[in-house]
């Protein structure tokens, strides 16, 4: 089985790992990027994706990357406790929870790739820009001119996809909610704050300002990194949805958070002090009615992307990866494991997408906004112990990491019937100098 990939990112590279695992070998990944660099600030990576990775044989080095999250805190606007819960093995579930720099994770993920499927298997300089069928699969086309043909056209190539585009050509850009996300990193003295393992949320429903960090060994300088975003609505129009690397000036931050000082978190001095920022227009992409056309299937942002709340992204993009890889290694035909793959993930992603723009668990700094917008001396009285377990249990169902369904439900490993056959012929292309 040929499989092309189009996208280097998070999803595209586990998607190749999966594959390989299930000993789908022949598979070629296509980045439109000249090189595939360490870019971005901090992502979350959740117990479901952590499991995940932890079978792809990737935990030590997982491990490596950043910090073991061991609560999560949501503060009011006036830096008062609202809610907080441990997080990832703490809280029951047999796999930590990680927060890690978005571009250390994807080397990393690049690194397993080239070991496992060999160099060749990664394209970097070849952008995709459509595809069409042939009896076989589809013939990817790329933009300086070139094919490549494939049994199986994964497209895992972003919010701006253009395999997406090509199937839904008057989708249009991603819509805006008028908010912006301004991104940073941070050397902070150790440990950060609250113990050096927390991640915390603030804000009002309109106004929110989160923490995370990165790093939980202190440098020479007793400094560790701190990620943080702060999010508010944009008096102008986006220059550019769904770049993620836009620079940002942390003086127009400070305009709006600059007395957001709490005993414990000076925020404008970690905004000041910032190694590098970053502006990010909130765009998502509306639920489609179908990811799958003949021997093309839509991964990761591609085919859901989604409002970067719950800290959801990049854990569905390798759910979709492990499940895709699954159910290849189990059905009968291409054609039936696509069909299978999208009847498990475009439900279960839908339903995220939804629950992000409703602001998922974090509708509870608005509720007490709304409820006490000057504070509050109690928080029992303005939102009800009940209220707030609700809220993160229901998050926790709809998006597929509640603990005891993560840690009983059946694995993903699969072998794919023709695993040894595409095994042999990976090695001999390998003895012949092929690529992989």
């Amino acid at each position: 089985m040929r499989v092309v990939v189009a996208g280097g990112g998070i999803g595209g590279l586990t998607a190749a790992l999966s594959l390989h695992a299930a000993g789908i070998t022949d598979v070629t990944v296509l980045e439109a990027a000249p090189e595939i660099r360490p870019l971005g600030v901090g992502i979350n990576l959740l117990p479901h994706s952590v499991r995940e990775l932890t079978e792809l044989g990737l935990a030590d080095r997982l491990a490596e990357l950043g910090v073991r999250t061991g609560e999560l805190a949501y503060f009011s606007r006036h830096g008062q406790g609202i809610w907080s819960e441990p997080r990832g093995v703490a809280a029951g579930y047999r796999w930590p929870q990680f927060s890690v720099h978005r571009g250390r994770l994807q080397m990393m993920l690049l690194d397993a790739v080239r070991e496992r499927l060999g160099e060749a298997a990664v394209r970097t300089g070849a952008a995709v820009e459509s595809y069409e069928d042939t009896a076989t699969g589809a013939r990817v086309r790329l933009a300086d001119g070139g094919h490549v043909d494939a049994d199986l056209l994964i497209a895992a190539d972003g919010i701006r996809s253009a395999i997406r585009r090509q199937l839904f050509p008057s989708e249009g850009p991603p819509p805006w909610n008028g908010l912006v996300l301004w991104r940073g990193t941070t050397r902070v003295q150790a440990p950060a704050f609250l113990g050096g393992r927390t991640m915390i949320m603030a804000g009002d429903g309109t106004e929110k300002f989160v923490a995370y960090p990165l790093t939980d060994t202190p440098d020479e300088a007793g400094t560790v990194l701190l990620n943080w975003i702060a999010e508010r609505p944009l008096e102008t129009p986006p220059p550019a949805p769904g770049d993620w690397n836009r620079p940002a000036d942390p003086a127009e931050i400070l305009r709006h958070f600059g007395d957001w000082a709490f005993d414990w978190l000076d925020i404008p001095g970690v905004i000041a002090a910032a190694d590098a920022v970053f502006e990010y227009p909130m765009v998502d992409r509306d639920p489609l009615p179908q990811w799958t056309y003949g021997r093309v299937t839509l991964l990761g942002d591609a085919a859901h992307a989604m409002y970067p709340i719950g800290s959801n992204g990049a854990s569905q993009a390798i759910l979709d990866a492990r499940v895709l890889a699954h159910a290849l290694a189990t059905h009968a035909s291409i054609e039936d494991a696509l069909a299978a793959y999208e009847a498990d993930r475009r439900p279960a992603t839908t339903a995220i997408q939804t629950a992000n723009r409703g602001l998922g668990p974090e509708v509870v700094m608005r509720t007490v906004h709304e409820r006490a917008p000057e504070g509050f001396t109690d928080i029992d009285e303005v939102l009800s112990l009940a209220e707030r377990e609700e809220v993160a249990a229901a998050y926790k169902r709809t998006a597929g990491f509640d603990p005891e369904t993560l840690n009983t439900r059946a694995s993903y490993d699969a072998t794919w019937p023709g695993a040894q056959s595409a095994g042999s012929a990976a090695s001999a292309d390998a003895a012949q100098g092929g690529a992989a």
